[in-house]
Formats: structure tokens, C-alpha cells, sequence
């Protein structure tokens, strides 16, 4: 009995012992429990509310809407409008191919299609939004809408879009935005703009669009969005507004500019209008040109290749980037030059037999009239356009010292206008005939100098400027095509610069210079009195012919039997009126022939359109 007891004892025992580890154990679970439950609910609370967020939570980048152009009188040259784009999401999408193969017969894809989208999701960022397909319909629109839940990673975006309403009037000036491609990307990295364009799709690539960017574009806003599991947005718990990009006015006259574009219809080069006072640019053609509006719905292959490849060349811009010989156009300067280094006087004269040889013999330069203009002083020698009076002092001039005094009118030089596109154009001088053909300089180079053929090339814009110089006597501005910023809080006019003023040794040959020139448009003998007979205000000009191929000595030059691209470019200079100078002018004509015939009535029609309205 006794030993029953003892055993129950430590059975007893045995069990309180084993009950209590029990009771241990579950305090230190519990215990365990509290602790984590602690730590997640007070400790860790903030890191897990976050990634919960990012969990139900999608921000979302919301493109600003692009700036406005107008011109100075303000009518509308660049505005928005409302298009609908399907867009992925790289992130949020398995199986790229298969989401565009099943995308593929809602939105018209063709095998070309599919890849470019393919293409451009693989080289954007994960969490980049990239559009599949641009500008549908709406009934596209409407149908994805409908079944969107079978396209999981893609999105309906209504997003505006540039549009261009006067086309190929303003291109040169305006250029256009399109798609941003890998190395705009790359650009906007290095610069730390990437982030925002996150929700961009185009970029200005030519002329203000490009050069006024940041302005135009504005700054990204962004909205968090609350989704359920399919990624679906349920609804919008903040939203930070984009700003909006500044409107920009420009100096373009859209009028002139217009006119100046159908008088260049059919035709190849530029016509230049400045301010001379101020440098606002007040018309830009170039022709032929194209429609810019192309570039933003995304160019097809067929019609950027007719661009590249037509013979015309309609992508560059002729006021700017074209170089031609400046022909006759320069003689006023030529004068100037002259008389600053003392080579002629206001009184100097010479006979012109209509050629003219060298000291030591050799080839004869001709001169465009072929019984001469007789006795010539510089007065004539401008106005009757003389050659033979600048081949004269070609074996006196120093070709660096021309190079100098020519630099300061801006040849051989960028002009500061703000487009990017932009040649120098060639200022030839010793060094930089060493440099291209490791040769010296020759009298014969100087002799075509003269003339402002050989090596020398020049921009419209910059025959343009030096133009202006010369009404200003001096005052040289830089050409610009901005005028003013508008925003909210008001119109901010862009200052007007101004380059350092050319001084010569004698003002009073400005004025000499000036009277040739309006000898030029208004005295009997004058090469554009045709052109402006009966005008109703007084102006100064120079015209130009510009020979495109090298005649030999005996050759005669016949346009009848030339084929066109032989043919002599037209060239025109005038600024107006004479007394108070308000518009600058350059034409240039390929392969037009004369400039008197071609070039000048071109700027008349011009100058009466501005000045007569």
C-alpha cells in the first residue's frame, strides 16, 4: 500500500514537473508572440505601412502641358491638341511580346509596328510609361476601354500633342518636337532632366522648339493612386498639378512671313526680315520647306526617306545653313574696307574697258558688261554693280586684313540667332587656305574676293545682319527670334543684345556707302530701279548675281543652253526706309539667274506689304 502511495507521488510529480515546462513554454510563445506583435505594430509600423502603400498605392508622373507660340501680333503658331495613345508600363507586364501580339489587332499592327513598340519598351526604363501606339482613334479608344482587363501593364493615356496649323509656312523657324528616342534619353540623363520627362513622350528637336525647350516644356506633376490587385486605379489620393510650360512670343511677322513663303513658292532659297534697330526677326524662309506636323504623329519610313533623298533638299535650312557666294551683295563693304585702308577715295576713279588683267599679264577678269562702264567712281561702282573698279584693288589689299574688317560684320562667324541650326560660312584668309588646301594665297584669289566669289560663302542670315550694320551705321544686333515670355504672372520682354559697334576712321563713309546704295534702287542707273520705280518710300540696296560654276576666259554664258543647276543664283540686300531704317531684307535665289530681275521684286513686294499697310 504503502509503496502504491510512493508512486503516486512521483507520478504526481513527474506531472506538475512536465505541467510546469508546459506552462513555461507557452509563457515564452506568448511571450514571443507579443514581441513580434509589438515590433510590427509599434516598432517596424512605419516600414511596413510603406511597403503596404507601394502595394495598393501607385504614383504616377502627369506630363505638364507644352507651351504656347504665337508671333508678335498674337496669333496662334503652335498649339495642342487632345490625342488618346495606348502606353505599358515595362514593369508591370510578363510578357511584352505576348501583350503586343494580343494588342495587335485592336490598335491595327501591322509586323513592323509590333517591333518598333517591342523595341521601345525593351530599351526604356522599368518603371518608364512607353507608348505602344500613338494617336488612335476613338473608337479604338472605346474598345480598349471595354477590355482592358484582358491587356494587364497597359493604359489608355488622353494626352495633348503639338500641332502646327500654318505647316510648311514656319518650319525653318518653329522646327518641330517629336518622339524622344535613346539619345534624347541619354541626353536628358547626363543633363538630370530624365525625371522630368517621365511622363513625356516628344522633345523639341529643330529651331525654337529645341533651342526655348526648358521653357516649353514645364515641370512634371505626379498623382497617387490607390489600385486593387489587377492594378486597376480605384481612386486618387493626392495629386501634385504639373506647371505648365511657358507661352513664348515671337518676333516673326506671321503676315510677312506668309507672304514671303508664297513668293518663294516653287522655288529654292531664303528670304531674311530683321529689325535692324533691334535684330527681331521678323520673317524666316526657307524653301522649299516641309510639313513639321509629320514629325510629330511619328514620320513613316516612305515619307522621311522622300525628305532625305529629294534633290531639293527641303530638311535644311537655307537662311541659316545655306552657303553661297555673296557676289555683289558685299561691294558696299567692299567700298567701306577700301576706304578705310585708304586703297580708294570718294574721288578716286578708273577706266573700266570691261575686263581686267593683272600686273604682269594673264588671265582676264571680265566684268558682267562686256563693253565696260567706262569711267568709274565708287558711286557708280555700286550702283552699276562695276567689277572691274574692285578688281583694281585686289593686288593691293591684304586678304588677313579683309578677313578682320569682314569678321566684324559677321562673315565666317555664328550670328547668335536662337536656333541651333546654323553654319559660319566661309571668311577665307591665308591661314585658312594653308589649312584646307596647303597652298598660299594668290592676287587671282583676291581678284575673285573682290567680287565675293572663289572660297568666300555666306549665310541669308548673315548678309542680313551685315546689312543692318550698315543702316545703323555701325550698331551691330544680334538677330532674335524670341520677343517676349508670358506667364501667369505677366509679359517678360527678352532683352535685346547688342554686339560691340563697328567704328571707322571716318563716319562720314557710312554715309557714302549708303547713298551708292539707294543710287542702287532709286537713280536712273541704278541695277533695281526697275524694281522700285514708283515705290511710296526710299530705300537702299545692293543686288547680286552669283555664279554657280567657274567660266573659262574665251567661254560666253549662255542660260538658254545651261542646264538649271549651272544657272547664276539671284541675290538681293535693302533696308528701308532710307532715313529711319524699320526693315532689313535679304533674298537668295538658286539658280534664278540676275538679282535685279529676280531677287529685287521679290523684296519689293515685300517692303510694300510692311511698310504700305
Amino acid at each position: 500500500m504503502r509503496q502504491t502511495i510512493r508512486d503516486h507521488h512521483s507520478e504526481n510529480r513527474v506531472y506538475l514537473r512536465r505541467a510546469l515546462v508546459c506552462v513555461v513554454g507557452m509563457l515564452m510563445l506568448v511571450g514571443l508572440l507579443l514581441t513580434n506583435l509589438y515590433r510590427l505594430q509599434i516598432t517596424e509600423y512605419d516600414n511596413y505601412q510603406t511597403k503596404s502603400n507601394e502595394n495598393r498605392i501607385s504614383l504616377q508622373p502627369v506630363a505638364p502641358t507644352r507651351g504656347l507660340i504665337y508671333d508678335r501680333n498674337g496669333i496662334l503658331l503652335a498649339d495642342n491638341r487632345p490625342v488618346y495613345s495606348i502606353e505599358v508600363v515595362p514593369e508591370q507586364v510578363e510578357d511584352i511580346a505576348a501583350l503586343v501580339d494580343a494588342l495587335a489587332p485592336l490598335l491595327s499592327l501591322d509586323d513592323k509596328g509590333k517591333q518598333r513598340a517591342i523595341k521601345a519598351v525593351k530599351a526604356a526604363r522599368r518603371y518608364d510609361s512607353v507608348v505602344i501606339k500613338n494617336h488612335i482613334s476613338e473608337l479604338e479608344a472605346s474598345r480598349f476601354s471595354v477590355e482592358q482587363y484582358r491587356y494587364p501593364g497597359a493604359y489608355l493615356q488622353a494626352r495633348l500633342t503639338r500641332h502646327y496649323p500654318y505647316a510648311d509656312a514656319l518650319t525653318h523657324v518653329l522646327g518641330y518636337v517629336a518622339k524622344i528616342n535613346e539619345a534624347d534619353a541619354k541626353r536628358l540623363e547626363a543633363e538630370g532632366l530624365r525625371a522630368n520627362y517621365r511622363a513625356s513622350v516628344d522633345i523639341g528637336k529643330q529651331g525654337v522648339e529645341k533651342y526655348y525647350e526648358r521653357l516649353l516644356h514645364g515641370t512634371v506633376g505626379y498623382e497617387e493612386v490607390e489600385v486593387n490587385n489587377r492594378n486597376r486605379p480605384i481612386r486618387t489620393l493626392k495629386y501634385t498639378p504639373p506647371t505648365a510650360g511657358q507661352d513664348l512670343v515671337l518676333n516673326i511677322d506671321l503676315n510677312l512671313q506668309l507672304l514671303a513663303h508664297q513668293l518663294m513658292a516653287g522655288k529654292r532659297g531664303a528670304v531674311v526680315a530683321l529689325e535692324p534697330r533691334t535684330g527681331a526677326v521678323l520673317a524666316l524662309v526657307s524653301a522649299p520647306s516641309y510639313d513639321p506636323n509629320l514629325f510629330v504623329e511619328g514620320i513613316s519610313g516612305t515619307d522621311y526617306r522622300r525628305l532625305l533623298n529629294d534633290p531639293n533638299r527641303p530638311l535644311v535650312n537655307r537662311t541659316s545653313q545655306g552657303g553661297y557666294p555673296p557676289a555683289s551683295t558685299i561691294k558696299p563693304l567692299m567700298v567701306l574696307f577700301g576706304l578705310e585702308q585708304k586703297l580708294v577715295t570718294e574721288h578716286t576713279r578708273i577706266y573700266d574697258p570691261g575686263w581686267y588683267q593683272l600686273p604682269g599679264g594673264g588671265r582676264r577678269f571680265r566684268d558682267w558688261k562686256r563693253t565696260g562702264h567706262g569711267i568709274v567712281d565708287f558711286r557708280r561702282a555700286i550702283e552699276e554693280s562695276c567689277d572691274t573698279y574692285f578688281y583694281e584693288m585686289a593686288p593691293r589689299i591684304d586678304i588677313d586684313k579683309l578677313a578682320n574688317f569682314m569678321g566684324q560684320f559677321g562673315f565666317g562667324q555664328f550670328s547668335g540667332i536662337d536656333i541651333h541650326e546654323e553654319s559660319r560660312g566661309i571668311m577665307p584668309s591665308r591661314e585658312w587656305k594653308r589649312a584646307r588646301f596647303r597652298d598660299k594665297w594668290y592676287q587671282g584669289d583676291s581678284v575673285s574676293v573682290m567680287i565675293g566669289q572663289g572660297y568666300w560663302t555666306a549665310t541669308t542670315l548673315q548678309l542680313a545682319v551685315s546689312t543692318a550694320i550698315i543702316a545703323n551705321h555701325g550698331e551691330h544686333p544680334e538677330p532674335r527670334v524670341i520677343k517676349a515670355i508670358q506667364s501667369k504672372t505677366g509679359t517678360l520682354d527678352w532683352p535685346v543684345e547688342h554686339r560691340p559697334k563697328i567704328t571707322l576712321g571716318d563716319d562720314r563713309h557710312w554715309t557714302l556707302v549708303e547713298d551708292a546704295m539707294f543710287g542702287v534702287n532709286h537713280r536712273p542707273n541704278g541695277t533695281a530701279n526697275k524694281a522700285f520705280k514708283d515705290a511710296t518710300y526710299t530705300s537702299a540696296g545692293k543686288t547680286g548675281t552669283a555664279q554657280v560654276f567657274s567660266l573659262r576666259e574665251n567661254e560666253e554664258y549662255d542660260a538658254k543652253t545651261l542646264a538649271a543647276h549651272k544657272l547664276d543664283n539671284a541675290m538681293y540686300i535693302v533696308f528701308a526706309p532710307r532715313e529711319n531704317p524699320q526693315i532689313v531684307l535679304a533674298v537668295t535665289m538658286e539658280n534664278a539667274g540676275g538679282g535685279s530681275a529676280n531677287a529685287a521684286p521679290v523684296a519689293r513686294r515685300l517692303l510694300d506689304h510692311y511698310l504700305n499697310r
